[in-house]
């Protein structure tokens, strides 16, 4: 069975916006940081192992395990970090010329994530839409063209009323599970999640934070990262989408990383 040790970081590709920053900051443990700046511009330090990979060619899919030591900086993050499994559906970071452009897709994923406000990032009123959250997304494979086909429609995203209508609809093709993390991200902690054929698990050292049935579909790839984008897709259908101002530097460390196969 092929397994990938901890030193799997060095073996990563290293993708950083201009000013921020990707290295080893002592043995084994890897620091992903993006400056201070203003909301004009947007930042981005990330690890994975897709970067110059088709879809199809992403390396992993259930079953799967994959176990990472993490903490953040203390104090707010504006924007995103986490890391996990997913699909690379909207090539996000190839929108800030970064990395390789990939036609969107819906999303298929399973991560551990943090997001700040006004981050809104989910379309189930019950599931937590920021903070930090253990969550998993799957898409049909049939849905591969849904997005694309509805590009027509992106006019109506300017209206409220329509993208209520839009979350309503999406929930039939984008099927979500979530948990709130309640630990300080800013302490060390081990997460881990195995993506098996009929469902996800994640714990937190050790102990089970989430046991969903909604396992990704296709083929995943590995992406652990930091950036100050924001997307809100709230209730209210006031959509809103863009980069924060973030006033001190931030970053994400990440030791002890392992991912492998499981045997079914």
């Amino acid at each position: 069975m092929r397994k990938i040790a901890t030193d799997l970081f060095s073996r990563l590709n290293r993708i950083s916006s201009p000013g921020s920053e990707v290295f080893e900051t002592s043995p084994g443990v890897w620091r992903l940081a993006i400056p201070a700046g203003s909301s004009a511009g947007y930042r981005l330090a990330q690890l994975d192992d897709y970067r110059e990979r088709s879809r199809a060619e992403f390396p992993w899919q259930a079953p799967v395990r994959l176990s990472l030591r993490v903490r953040s900086c203390t104090g707010s993050v504006p924007g995103t970090w986490g890391f996990g499994l997913w699909n690379d559906p909207f090539s996000l970071g190839s929108l800030g010329g970064i990395g390789r452009f990939r036609f969107p897709v819906l999303p298929n994923a399973a991560w551990f994530f943090h997001a700040s406000p006004p981050n809104h990032l989910t379309l189930c009123n019950d599931l937590p839409a920021q903070g930090w959250f253990a969550a998993t997304y799957r898409s049909m494979e049939w849905t591969r063209w849904l997005l694309p086909a509805g590009t027509f429609a992106l006019p109506l995203l300017l209206v409220p009323a329509a993208v209520r209508m839009l979350r309503r609809l999406m929930r039939r093709f984008i099927l979500q599970d979530a948990a709130q993390i309640n630990t300080a991200p800013g302490q060390w902690h081990t997460c881990q999640l195995e993506v098996e054929k009929e469902h996800v698990l994640f714990t937190i050292e050790g102990t089970p934070l989430l046991d969903s049935p909604l396992v990704p579909a296709g083929r995943l790839g590995l992406v652990i990262w930091i950036d100050n984008r924001y997307l809100s897709v709230p209730p209210d259908g006031r959509l809103r989408y863009g980069t924060l101002e973030n006033k001190t530097p931030a970053w994400i460390e990440a030791s002890n990383l392992t991912i492998q196969p499981r045997v079914s």
